[in-house]
């Protein structure tokens, strides 16, 4: 299976958060069998899983249960890669706001983002996704909360949510969270998600610039052209995990969502070493082991988003990964949770 990676830039914007915070990330690299020095690297990128275990390192060492929330303090356009300047020079936050959503890749792999439009609103919806290992809520918070002090920099203006949707209870201490976003807060969500006022993203950015936009673009669009090759596992992850909740997929409609034929599909998948139904059991596993760390979701809830007919299917394809029932595994992590 193909390894999803997090850029140098986003890693290095990470590490120098954790480091303004008193974390000794160099003694934590060592320790994660990870390379420091690759932080400087423009074109080396770091495994997701040990990205995680960084986060949850950080974690243990300062006892902070807001850590993530560190990057609003470390903005620059570069932690974006490339997109970071794609979304300087848009005409608008939203217009930018699509250019990360297309591009996300080149700034980490594990990474889904959505943009929502509505009567009144947009809605901007995150996922993170791990390999072997559940995404860390640090690394969630952090991304929303860097991308909120983003905007705000960017639009050199006060930029208020109408609501910020966090997963997971609410922490004891939950001032710090009012202080950075500003907005009414949900807690224990079934997504990540930022809210605003249409009005607000519409708005034009005193950065924009046609000219420097189409150039960024070009450059954006050459480097994911260049990333892709070799790639087509994670695209399909990330199809599966859209297409889950409404029901099992079928390899004929993600191929035709991929805009390839099943042949050409299946090929390919097994060019890099995987195939179609070994990749629905891996996205199928790891968002069962993402969701049943939310305690607002039931069994039920679960086995649906994650495409089952039945949750009894649901339960015999758990105890095959875990050896254990769902309710079990959400008792080993601490997670008191809807049994229905």
């Amino acid at each position: 299976m193909t390894e999803r990676t997090t850029s140098s830039h986003w890693a290095s914007t990470i590490v120098q958060s954790l480091e303004q915070q008193g974390v000794d990330c160099r003694q934590l690299f060592k320790q994660l069998g990870m390379n420091y020095q690759a932080l400087s690297d423009a074109e080396a990128r770091f495994p997701q899983d040990g990205m995680t275990c960084l986060w949850q390192a950080a974690a243990r060492v300062t006892g902070n249960s807001g850590l993530g929330l560190g990057l609003a303090r470390v903005v620059r356009p570069s932690a974006f890669h490339v997109v970071g300047y794609a979304l300087m020079s848009s005409r608008t936050l939203v217009e930018g706001i699509e250019q990360l959503v297309r591009y996300q890749r080149i700034i980490g792999e594990a990474a889904d983002l959505t943009l929502h439009t509505y009567a009144d609103e947009y809605e901007l919806t995150l996922k993170i996704h791990g390999d072997r290992l559940p995404s860390s809520r640090e690394s969630a918070e952090g991304s929303l909360a860097y991308f909120l002090a983003f905007c705000r920099w960017l639009g050199n203006r006060p930029l208020t949510p109408r609501r910020v949707r966090l997963c997971g209870v609410p922490p004891q201490d939950s001032r710090p969270y009012e202080a950075l976003f500003q907005a009414p807060l949900e807690f224990d969500a079934t997504h990540y998600a930022l809210c605003f006022e249409r009005a607000d993203l519409d708005a034009e950015l005193p950065t924009a610039n046609a000219a420097l936009a189409a150039v960024h673009q070009r450059f954006a669009d050459d480097y994911l052209e260049r990333f892709n090759e070799g790639q087509l596992s994670h695209q399909v992850r990330q199809l599966l995990s859209r297409l889950l909740p409404q029901g099992e997929p079928r390899r004929e409609s993600l191929a035709q969502a991929l805009l390839m034929s099943e042949r050409t599909l299946q090929r390919r998948l097994q060019e890099e070493g995987s195939t179609f139904h070994a990749l629905l059991d891996d996205t199928r596993r790891t968002l069962a082991e993402q969701y049943l760390a939310q305690s607002g979701l039931s069994l039920q809830e679960i086995s649906y988003l994650l495409g089952f007919s039945t949750p009894s299917t649901f339960f015999r394809a758990f105890r095959r990964w875990f050896s254990c029932t769902p309710n079990e595994h959400r008792a080993s992590l601490g997670v008191a949770g809807n049994a229905a």
